[in-house]
């Protein structure tokens, strides 16, 4: 697994309701446990490998920081143009979403940021409970966050500028890996699809979903930035560093799973990001292969490969058989025991506008693990 899943009617329903104030956090936990129990029986089930708990629990894949982070207000994109001042820039870059814009919410820094409580830690708890097989646990990743969480215009009164606020991102971070890993975490995977928007994107344009409008202008300065942020989070954890307890760490990057129109997302091969990738102190590169956007095979020197092997965002199942022949080709590149297999990216990352249904998430699944075993 990569990370998210559908969310049920009922589950969505229960997240509404949460943030309008008419339902506490712990009765939303009540409505969400047996919803995840029952993805994680199912997951058991078709023996998958490496599980998560379907990002169930969360609005999306990072938003849901803002109700254990004090310092944090979460706003759709809607709100969002209320107060920023390029209105014109932002403007644009809802045009260039294909879904609506009160449908996806970021959370902004308002205040001095600090862990209210884990990020992530329940539902490792929770998920250890209803399996035995590793547990994959995404967090969104240090770059994604600083840059969605510092909107200038409600931040720099308390964070002068992004690198003042990454400090505390760092800091929030490093706290949570290391009760993960007192948990037992198996594999902590960061989210920074944000990475290819800056090697890929036109100048000046904007095509993802965070909020800063404030990048150097310089992609490699961005990128350079990026990759000191991931290498301080996990400084002193890593098996590379003789830590005993160190998990899987694992990086994922996409170009944009908020629509099925193809046309709208990212294109772009992995060669412009290769350099900054490889210096990465993470042991797993979680990638998209899976879509013609993603470009041929490339080797990363010294990492796995999580090779994304079904298009999450497609109604048609690839076939073991293709899927088999795709591996087949990573292996002129890596090892066997450097390859692991996933989708491209998760099947719900957003609430309201997931990108596929629960059953052919299901399948597609099915069809992952039925070419992992013919290729073993």
């Amino acid at each position: 697994m990569v990370g998210s899943w559908p969310r049920s009617t009922n589950l969505l329903r229960a997240q509404k309701m949460k943030r309008a104030g008419k339902l506490s956090i712990d009765d939303f936990e009540r409505l969400a446990d047996p919803e995840i129990a029952s993805l994680i029986s199912t997951l058991n089930e078709i023996d998958v490998d490496i599980v998560t708990d379907g990002e169930l629990r969360r609005d999306n894949f990072y938003s849901f920081v803002s109700e254990k982070l004090s310092g944090t207000k979460l706003m759709t994109m809607a709100e969002m143009l209320d107060v920023v001042e390029d209105k014109a820039g932002f403007e644009k870059l809802l045009q260039t979403l294909d879904v609506p814009a009160f449908s996806l919410s970021n959370p902004c820094c308002v205040g001095k940021i600090e862990r209210r409580m884990p990020l992530t830690v329940g539902e490792l708890r929770f998920a250890k409970q209803h399996t035995d097989r590793a547990i994959k646990i995404p967090l969104p990743g240090p770059y994604l966050l600083t840059r969605a969480m510092f909107v200038k215009e409600l931040t720099r009164e308390i964070y002068p500028n992004k690198e003042a606020l990454a400090e505390d991102v760092i800091r929030i971070l490093r706290e949570e890996i290391a009760d993960l890993i007192a948990e037992g975490v198996d594999f902590i995977q960061f989210d920074e699809p944000v990475l290819t928007e800056v090697a890929f994107s036109p100048a000046g344009t904007r095509t993802f979903m965070c909020a800063s409008l404030a990048e150097r202008g310089d992609p490699a300065e961005e990128l350079e930035f990026a990759v000191s942020l991931i290498n301080r989070v996990v400084k002193g954890f890593t098996k590379a560093e003789g830590y005993e307890s160190a998990p899987i760490f694992g990086l994922h990057i996409c170009r944009g799973n908020w629509s099925q129109n193809e046309a709208i997302l990212l294109s772009g091969n992995y060669s412009p990001l290769a350099n900054y990738l490889e210096r990465l102190n993470v042991d797993q590169l979680v990638l998209e292969y899976a879509t013609e956007r993603a470009g041929e095979i490339m080797k990363f020197s010294g990492k796995q490969l999580g090779m994304g092997v079904v298009n999450p965002r497609t109604e048609t199942c690839e076939s073991p058989e293709e899927i088999v022949a795709a591996v087949n080709n990573a292996r002129k590149f890596f090892a066997d025991n450097q390859l692991f297999l996933n989708p491209d990216c998760g099947f719900g990352t957003f609430s309201n506008s997931p990108v596929n249904s629960h059953q052919i998430a299901v399948e597609k699944m099915k069809s992952i693990v039925t070419a992992a075993k013919s290729l073993r």
